[in-house]
C-alpha cells in the first residue's frame, strides 16, 4: 500500500456540510452536519452576540439574567442550561467549563467578535470520534479569519443606551499577517435597574501560510461587568409589586474576564495531514443571583454569590492519511486530545453583594485525555462508510473547605461510532449515523458525602461520567437548482441526566431519558442577491423510567422554527427579515404547567456605498411581542408570604422593540 494524494470531493453535486477540508475530505458526514459562513452569520440581525448562533438549525439561544452571563441554550429537546451537552469551541479552544461555579459545561460566548468569524461548523449527535465531552446533543466549532479583506471601523448606537465601537485591521508583517481587533460595548437595557454593561474585547493574531500548511498564534482578552434583572415571580408582576421589567433584587449582577493564548499548526505532505492546536486560558466569573427571594432566609433574603477562577491548558493533535487498498480509497485519522483545569470555585450567601457566610469553597484539579481514531472508505461511487472509536479518561482531585467532601475521582469510557453515506443520485445523498457518547458531571458531585450547608446531612455521590447513545438517518438534496434541503430523524438516550446544582451546592440525580425528533433544514438562493432559509424541528423528550410525578422533562422544547429572507449585493441596498418561534415547554414533570410560546421578528435595512461606507438600521422585536425569554416553575417567597413559599412560574421578559443604527467603513 502506498500513500495517495487527496481524493476529489466526495459529495459531487451535493453540499457535504463537512467541517473539514483538504485531505480529510473522505470523511462521511450526516444529514444534520452543516457549515455556515461568517458572511451569512453577520447578515442576521440579533439583539446579543450569542443569538447569532441561532444560525444553527433548531438552536434557541436566550438569556435569563444579565448580558454578561453565558446564554441559555436549547437544542434537540434539551434545555442545555448554559451549555451542557452542546460543545462550543472558538479556534480550537473549548468554551465549555467543567466543574463550574454556575453549572456544568458553562459556555460563555460573549467574547466572540462576529465580524472576525470565518465559519461555523455544526455537528449534532454522538457520532463523531473527534468529539468527546459536552457534544452529545451537538458541537459548534467557530473559526476566525487570519486576514480581513478590508479594514473595519464601526459605530453603533441604539435604544436603551446601547453603544458599540469596533476597529479591526490586518496588515502584512514579515512573511505573515498580523490581525488585530478591539471592541467596546455599553448597554443598559429596558430594565428598571439598568444593566450597565461595560464590555471590552480584543484579539491579536499572527499567521503564516495556509490552513493546511501554516500556523497561527493568537491572543484574546475580554472583560465585562453588569447588573442583572433575574427571572422574577409572575405573581409579583400580577400583584403590581414590580412592573414587568422590574427587579426583586437590584444588587444582582456580576463580573467576568477571559484571557487566552493559542496556536494552530498544520502541515501536509505525501504522507498525510498533521494538525496541532495548543491553548492556555485564564478566566474568572463572579455572579450575584437571587432566584427565591426570602424562601431560605426570611431575614436577609436568598441572594448568593458564585465564583469561578480557573486556568485551562490543553492540546489537540491529529494526523490523517489516505491509502488505497484493493482499489478502495480510505482515509484514517488518529488523534489525541488532552485538557487540564486548575479551578478555584466557591458558593457564598450574600446580601447586597456583601458576604454573609460561606456555603463551600473548593480547589479542584481536573483533567481528561481523549484518544480517537476513525477510518473512512469509499467502496463505490455511491457508497461511503466510516467506523471510529474513542476512549475518554477523566480524573481529578477536590480539596474542599469541608474535608468530608474532599477526595479523588476518576472514570473512563469507550465510545464506538459508525456512519454510512449512499449516493449521490440526482444530486441527493442518504445518511445513517450511530454512536455512543458521554456527559461528564461536576467532579464535586463525585466526591461529596455531606450537605455543604449543614455539614451533616449525608449526600449520595454521582458517577463522574454518564453514557449517551444516539442514531440518525437523513437525506440531503440539491435536486432543485439553488435549493439545499435536508431532513434528519434522530434518537438520543441518556442513562441519567445527573447534574451538580451550582445554585444549591449539592448534587441532584435525575432520571434516564429519551429524545426522538426530526429536523428539516432549507436554504434557497433565489437570485444571486437574494436567499431564503427555513428550519423546523420537533422533538419528543421524555423520562423513560416510571415515576408518579410524571415523565415530561421540564424545559424541553417540542417545536422550534426559524426562517428569513436576506438580500443585497456588495454595493447598494441590503437587508434581512427574520422570525424565530420557540414553542411551549412543560415546566414540571406532569405537564400541568407549561411555558408561553414566543414568536419574535428582527429586521435590518441598509445601504452600502461604493466608497466603503455602510449605513445600517436594525429593528429588534419588530412587532413588540409581549413574551418571555425564559420561564421556570419553582418555589419562592415574597415578603409576607407563608414560610414554605409559593410555587409559581418565574419569568424573564423579552426585551421590547429596539432600534440600532450602525455607521461602518471598510478601507
Amino acid at each position: 500500500m502506498q500513500p495517495n494524494p487527496p481524493a476529489p470531493t466526495v459529495a459531487s453535486g451535493v453540499t457535504s456540510g463537512s467541517a473539514t477540508s483538504g485531505p480529510e475530505n473522505l470523511q462521511p458526514t450526516a444529514a444534520s452536519v452543516q457549515t455556515i459562513s461568517g458572511e451569512v452569520l453577520n447578515s442576521r440581525p440579533a439583539s446579543r452576540v450569542g443569538e447569532l448562533l441561532e444560525a444553527v438549525p433548531g438552536l434557541i439561544v436566550t438569556q435569563h439574567s444579565g448580558e454578561g452571563k453565558a446564554n441559555q441554550y436549547f437544542l434537540r429537546g434539551f434545555n442545555l442550561d448554559h451549555g451542557t451537552d452542546l460543545a462550543i469551541s472558538v479556534d480550537g479552544m473549548p468554551v465549555n467549563m467543567p466543574t463550574h461555579g454556575h453549572g456544568q459545561g458553562y459556555a460563555d460566548i460573549n467574547f466572540l467578535i462576529p465580524e472576525l468569524v470565518q465559519s461555523v461548523n455544526i455537528r449534532k449527535g454522538p457520532y463523531f470520534a473527534d468529539q468527546g465531552d459536552f457534544a452529545s446533543a451537538g458541537a459548534v466549532g467557530i473559526d476566525y479569519v487570519n486576514k480581513l479583506p478590508k479594514n473595519i471601523a464601526e459605530l453603533t448606537f441604539g435604544s436603551f443606551g446601547y453603544a458599540r465601537a469596533l476597529a479591526a485591521a490586518s496588515t502584512a508583517v514579515g512573511e505573515g499577517t498580523l490581525l488585530s481587533a478591539f471592541e467596546a460595548n455599553k448597554y443598559n437595557g429596558p430594565w428598571d435597574v439598568p444593566d450597565n454593561v461595560r464590555k471590552l474585547n480584543g484579539v491579536m493574531r499572527y499567521s503564516q501560510g495556509t490552513a493546511t500548511d501554516g500556523f497561527t498564534l493568537s491572543a484574546m482578552a475580554y472583560s465585562n461587568g453588569w447588573n442583572s434583572t433575574d427571572q422574577v415571580a409572575q405573581r409579583a408582576i400580577d400583584q403590581g409589586l414590580i412592573p414587568r421589567l422590574g427587579s426583586l433584587d437590584p444588587t444582582d449582577g456580576g463580573t467576568s474576564s477571559r484571557f487566552s493564548l493559542s496556536s494552530n499548526w498544520a502541515q501536509s505532505s505525501a504522507y498525510g495531514q498533521t494538525k496541532v492546536n495548543a491553548y492556555l486560558i485564564r478566566s474568572s466569573l463572579q455572579l450575584f443571583n437571587d432566584f427565591t427571594c426570602f424562601l431560605d432566609d426570611p431575614v436577609n433574603g436568598d441572594q448568593f454569590s458564585q465564583t469561578d477562577r480557573r486556568t485551562v491548558y490543553g492540546l489537540d493533535a491529529s494526523h490523517a492519511f489516505d491509502l488505497r487498498f484493493a482499489g478502495i480509497e480510505t482515509q484514517t485519522r488518529v488523534g489525541l486530545q488532552t485538557r487540564g483545569d486548575d479551578i478555584q470555585v466557591g458558593l457564598f450567601k450574600t446580601i447586597a453583594r456583601e458576604t454573609l457566610s460561606t456555603v463551600r469553597e473548593d480547589n479542584v484539579r481536573e483533567g481528561n485525555v481523549g484518544l480517537w481514531a476513525d477510518t473512512s472508505a469509499r467502496w463505490t461511487d455511491w457508497l461511503r462508510t466510516t467506523v471510529g472509536i474513542r476512549e475518554d479518561i477523566f480524573a481529578g482531585r477536590v480539596i474542599s473547605d469541608t474535608p468530608q467532601n474532599s477526595g479523588n475521582a476518576q472514570a473512563s469510557m469507550t465510545s464506538p461510532k459508525a456512519g454510512i453515506v449512499l449516493g449521490p443520485w440526482y444530486r441527493t445523498e442518504f445518511y445513517g449515523n450511530a454512536g455512543y457518547g458521554l456527559h461528564s458531571n461536576d467532579i464535586r458531585g463525585a466526591t461529596i458525602t455531606v450537605d455543604p450547608n449543614d455539614k451533616v446531612t449525608p449526600q449520595g455521590r454521582v458517577p463522574l461520567l454518564v453514557r449517551s447513545k444516539g442514531a440518525e438517518i437523513g437525506i440531503r438534496t440539491k435536486a432543485i437548482e439553488g435549493l439545499t434541503s435536508s431532513l434528519a430523524v434522530f434518537v438520543l438516550d441518556f442513562d441519567s441526566e445527573l447534574l451538580f446544582v451550582g445554585d444549591a451546592g449539592t448534587t441532584e440525580p435525575s432520571r434516564p431519558s429519551r429524545r426522538v425528533g426530526v429536523e428539516w433544514t432549507n436554504q434557497y438562493k433565489v437570485l444571486p442577491w437574494m436567499s431564503f432559509d427555513f428550519d423546523l424541528a420537533y422533538t419528543r423528550a421524555r423520562f423513560t423510567n416510571v415515576d408518579p410525578v410524571g415523565h415530561f422533562i421540564p424545559g424541553a422544547p417540542a417545536w422550534v422554527a426559524s426562517g428569513g429572507v436576506t438580500f443585497g449585493a456588495e454595493s447598494g441596498w441590503f437587508g434581512a427579515l427574520r422570525a424565530r418561534y420557540f414553542g411551549p415547554r412543560p415546566l414540571i414533570e406532569d405537564d400541568s404547567v407549561r411555558s408561553q410560546q414566543s414568536l419574535i421578528f428582527n429586521a435590518r435595512a441598509g445601504y452600502r456605498f461604493d466608497n466603503g461606507l455602510r449605513l445600517q438600521l436594525d429593528v429588534l422585536n419588530l412587532f413588540n411581542a409581549n413574551t418571555n425569554q425564559i420561564e421556570y416553575y419553582y418555589l419562592s417567597r415574597l415578603p409576607g408570604e407563608p414560610i414554605g413559599g409559593v410555587a409559581d412560574r418565574h419569568v424573564h421578559p423579552a426585551e421590547p422593540l429596539a432600534v440600532r443604527l450602525t455607521l461602518a467603513a471598510r478601507f
